[in-house]
Order: structure tokens, then sequence, then C-alpha cells
């Protein structure tokens, strides 16, 4: 628990713009917080769509600042609380939390402070608003501003759904005075806002969505041979740099974390399977430095406001776009040039299918509803297939998935970084669909991808010889081709309309009307892909985190990271608490000499110059005298 006391002069006299240099140390608003800023501070509700990095928390902490009484802002995690406290602190601006993790009385102080004008911002937990003594000091309080962080947890169409969040509304209506309300998020659907409208109870807010788009951001989809061989090599090109790895299953996470250890590489690991002890010392690792790759299932990651993450790789496919864009988006929140790799393997959809299929019923939903969500997890689910699957511009199907129409070719993803190549596959195509009408033949039900595949590879596996499948007249007809060749001439089979995939638990091979075209009247069937090895090279790595240094500001950013490490091991914050990689680099760019000059650095303020200015303007003084 951090206690700060408040040093805000007459705030409500203060140009909003002013604070912002002040506390913020930015020059100038983003997109769309300056609106949203003026509608909250007129007592309007807002809804503010914002990609993760945009500057969501300036458009509710500094209207706290200006507002009189304090603000409450509803976030789902407690390390999320305890970060955000933090970076308050650092900044010179009074904030606390409200969570399980504080005794009873460390409870009671922060009441009791916040009653005597102590706190602008309180952080609470959202399963804290049914507690009793919660209830009556916010009934007590003078509370102006409602914020909720992560807002789309509010709905049941959402990835990240918490029945907790349903109780919102009820809280803000028993207040003696309703506050305004402003609800933020990274990813919302068209579905998702209009629920977050409604479940909120906003009252004609103001609607913004900036817009999708992570430029800084590179988006890849790869198809190793061997996922830990390209990991390895991956990693090679990037040491040094911080970032995570997430997959589908503990199992996975404990066998990736553990070869990544032996190999030499400072890893650990967050999966629900572990103890919270474990979980939150590992995660206080990765966020301070200690470790610099987290190994983790979906469990890990929101609310991690960790800025210096230079990459993010899914060793496995998620199970929808929402969730895809939103971990990818743990990436690069600094602005720094960052990496975004998917992994697809085949294996990956049966994973992601019985995942779906048995999930942990969530209690705050019927069995209808519970139905319902099945269904629709299985249909975002083959959206995110034909994600990895395109060989069209990445960028643009992530941000034509939010309802974000946007140019064809970005220009930064795998596809537009890659040559695309039309290949007539009619024969093999030929091969293909024999060899399903044959066992369609055998099997009234047909069979599995896998096992087709198999046949016509010449496998001699147990379970196609039980099935006698090495009996059929396609069995090893194409010996010669990878299986995961076959697989991709499969997809595009599917993708064509030739073949189907059925839904069902267990997904076999059909063919359809359409295949007797290729069958029987010649018709071509081609197969557009990558050309072969470019995939690799578009995602070669950045010469480190300030790869957009001269050579010579390279040699002082690593000085600068280096006193940061310093301060903050000494202060025992998160480095990039103290200052994010984008400020680093910035001074290394301008080689402040004064603390006026230090101040025009982005990402500095005035709390902060005066607190670290003195101590980096020797250091950059120092190293210009040693370099002439």
């Amino acid at each position: 628990m951090i206690l700060v006391p408040f040093s805000i002069k007459d705030v409500l006299i203060i140009d909003k713009s002013i604070l912002l240099k002040q506390y913020f140390g930015h020059s100038q608003f983003r997109q769309g917080q300056e609106a949203l800023i003026d509608a909250l501070l007129a007592g309007q509700d807002v809804l503010g769509v914002m990609p993760t990095g945009a500057g969501k928390s300036i458009c509710y902490q500094l209207p706290a600042m200006m507002l009189p009484g304090i603000t409450l802002v509803i976030s789902p995690l407690i390390s999320l609380m305890k970060d955000q406290v933090t970076a308050l602190s650092q900044s010179g601006i009074p904030g606390a939390y409200i969570n399980s993790s504080l005794t009873l009385n460390q409870y009671r102080e922060v009441f009791r402070r916040a009653k005597g004008g102590v706190y602008k911002i309180i952080y609470v937990a959202p399963e804290r608003l049914n507690a009793p003594e919660f209830i009556q000091f916010a009934r007590e309080a003078e509370i102006s501003l409602l914020a909720v962080d992560e807002a789309h947890c509010v709905s049941q169409w959402g990835q990240d759904f918490r029945p907790s969040y349903l109780n919102i509304s009820e809280f803000v209506s028993s207040l003696s005075k309703r506050p305004v309300v402003g609800a933020f998020t990274a990813t919302a659907t068209l579905v998702v806002k209009a629920d977050i409208e409604k479940l909120l109870l906003l009252n004609n807010p103001l609607r913004i969505t900036t817009g999708f788009d992570r430029p800084n951001l590179y988006f890849e989809v790869v198809r190793p041979r061997s996922k830990e061989a390209y990991l390895q090599a991956f990693l090679g090109e990037r040491s040094g740099q911080s970032g995570i790895i997430y997959c589908a299953t503990r199992k996975t996470v404990e066998a990736v974390c553990d070869k990544l250890r032996k190999n030499g590489i400072s890893a650990t690991r967050y999966h629900a399977g572990l103890g919270d002890a474990e979980r939150k010392q590992n995660q206080e690792d990765f966020v301070y430095d200690r470790a610099g790759i987290m190994v983790a299932t979906n469990a890990f990651g929101m609310g991690i406001d960790k800025s210096n993450v230079s990459f993010v790789v899914h060793y496995n496919m998620p199970k929808n776009i929402e969730s895809y864009y939103q971990e990818a988006g743990r990436a690069g929140r600094d602005g720094e040039k960052a990496w975004c790799v998917l992994f697809y393997s085949a294996g990956d959809i049966q994973t992601a299918r019985y995942l779906i299929n048995n999930a942990v019923e969530n209690e705050g939903l019927t069995e209808e509803e519970q139905e319902l969500v099945r269904k629709r997890d299985l249909q975002l689910l083959e959206q995110m297939v034909a994600y990895c699957k395109t060989t069209d511009c990445l960028r643009a199907c992530l941000l034509n998935y939010f309802g974000e129409i946007t140019a064809a070719n970005c220009g930064n993803c795998g596809s537009c970084g890659s040559e695309i190549v039309q290949q007539d596959i009619t024969v093999e195509a030929q091969k293909i669909l024999s060899a399903v009408a044959r066992v369609e033949n055998k099997y009234r039900s047909s069979l599995g991808m896998t096992l087709i595949i198999r046949m016509l590879h010449g496998s001699k596996e147990q379970r196609v010889i039980q099935l006698g499948l090495d009996k059929l007249s396609t069995y090893g007809i194409m010996h010669d081709t990878a299986r995961n060749q076959i697989r991709d001439y499969m997809d595009t089979l599917i993708s064509e309309g030739y073949l189907i995939l059925t839904s069902d638990e267990y997904p076999v091979l059909r063919l359809t009307e359409q295949a007797r075209q290729v069958l029987f009247h010649g018709e071509k069937v081609w197969h557009t892909c990558r050309r072969p090895g470019r995939m690799e090279k578009a995602a070669a790595a950045p010469k480190g985190e300030k790869a957009m240094l001269a050579p010579a500001d390279e040699d002082l950013f690593a000085v600068l990271k280096a006193l940061r490490t310093k301060l903050a091991q000494e202060e025992k914050v998160p480095a990039y608490i103290v200052f994010s990689n984008a400020a680093l680099a910035d001074m290394a760019a301008r080689r402040p000499r004064t603390i006026t000059e230090f101040l025009q650095v982005t990402g500095v303020g005035e709390v902060k110059a005066a607190r670290y200015g003195q101590v980096f303007l020797e250091e950059i003084h120092n190293w210009v005298q040693g370099h002439g």
C-alpha cells in the first residue's frame, strides 16, 4: 500500500494541459484523450475504446485531480492496482487501493485517510462493491467520478467476462449522489460496446473509439516444422529483451519454460495450477526484470502495465481474435517497435476446440446461455483459424474484425513483407479428394483430417493399419509430400468449398458437390501461399530495444538503462515506472544538459525531474565528456 501526501494545490483552476505536463510529462494529448477528459469534467458519462498504450489511464487520472472529492477506479486485478498506485506515487499523485491483499487494519486505514482528504484516486476490486463496510464508506464519501477499467469484463460476450462486474451498476445506484461514470477498454466489438453501455447504465455517454491499430507492432503467423527450434532461434536474436510466450495448456507452459531454462534463458512461468505465492513471485520477477521471459497461459496478463515488453509469442493459437489481440497488445506499450508472432499448427485447432467444449461452467449464466456462449466461441475459433491461414494483410484482418476499415497492405506484417505466389495444385487436389471419397465409402461417418493425411502419406502407424486404410488405393499416394504441406492443401480445399470439416466434437472431412468438378470435369485448383523462407526473414529481430537510435545514442541508451535498473532496485519498483524505454531513448537522442532541457524529454514531468533529473543529467554529462 502506497501512502502519498497530497501536494496538488488548487487543481480546479489549473489548466489540464499544465497538469498533463507537470505530472505525466506529456506536452500534448493523444487522440481522444482531451475530448473524454472534457466530457467527464462536464459531468457526462463516457465510453472510451482505445488501444493498449494509447493512454486510457490519463483519461480518468487527470480528471480525478481536477474534480472535488474522490475518484473510484474499478479494476479487475490486484497486480494492476499495485502497479498503478506505484506509478501515481512516482508522479506525485496521491492514491491507494482496496482489495483482498490488505489486512483489516490497512483496509480501515485507507478509509480513514480517504475521509481526511489524503487520496484523490482509490482503486478497488469489483468484489469489494458488495462489502457492507465499503458501501458505508462510499455513501459517506464525496465520489465525483467512477471509472471502470477493462470494461469489456461486464459483457458475457467479451473474452474476459467477470460476473462481479455486473454489480457495478447496482453499486452506483446505491450511492447518495450518482458520480459521473467512465468506462474504458482496449478491445471491444460492436456487441460488447453495446453491452458495456447497457449493463453499466451509462447515461447518454460520449462514445469515442480512437482506433485499434498499433502501428509499432509487427504481426506474423508462422508454421514452423519445429516450434521449439524456431523459438530458440527467435529468442537468440533478442538477447536481453523482455517478452511473453503464451501457451494453450499448463503442460505446455511447463515444458517450454523448462526447455528455455536448460538453454540458459532467464524464464519464469505462470498458470492457474501454481500456488498463489509462486504466481505472485513469478509475476514480480518478470515485472521487475529479474526474469526476462514469462511463459504463461492466458491466466497471465490482463492489467500488466509493463511497458518494455519487446515481443509476444503465441506458442499455440488462441481461441479467438479478441484474446489474441489483447494478449499480443502487451508488447510495445512504450511505443517502441515490437514483435507479435503466432506459431500455428493444425493441432492447435483441436486443442482450442477441446478447451471450448470442456470449459468450466460460468455460474453467472443459465444453462441455455452457457450453450449460446459455447456455440459463439466455436464460431469465434473459426475466425481465429481464418486469420492464421490468410495470405492477406494480417493487420487489416485484425482491424476489420473490430469494424475498422483500413488499407489492404500495411507494409508491417508477415503477409505484406512476404512474396505471395499462386500454385496450381489440381493434381494434388484430385489425390486428396479421391482419398476422402474412398474413406467415405468405407466409413459412412468419414474420418478426421489427421488420419486421412497419414493414409495419404503412407503411414504405418497402428491406427492406420487397424482401420484398414493401408488397403485403399489412395494409401501412400502422396508419400513424397510433407504432411504439413498436405494439410495446407486441405485447408485450401476447405476454404474453396471442395471439402467441409464438420464442427462436431470429433470433426471429420467430407466431400461437397463442388468436388465433382475437380474429380471429373478438370476444374483447376489454385493454392495461394507465401514463398518459403520469406516469413523468417520478415520476422528478423531489431538490434535491441534501441533500434531506431544512432550508434552513439545506442551506447548512451545502454548506460541510462543501467542507471534506471540501479535506481529501480534501490526503490524496489519496476524499472519502467522510473522511466519508460521511450523516455530513455529520447534522453539519449536529446542529451539534455539542464533541468529545463530534461523536462522536454517525453514522459518526464516535474515530479520525476525533481526526483531523478540530477542523477540522469550527471550520467549524460559524464558520457558526453568521455566520448568527446
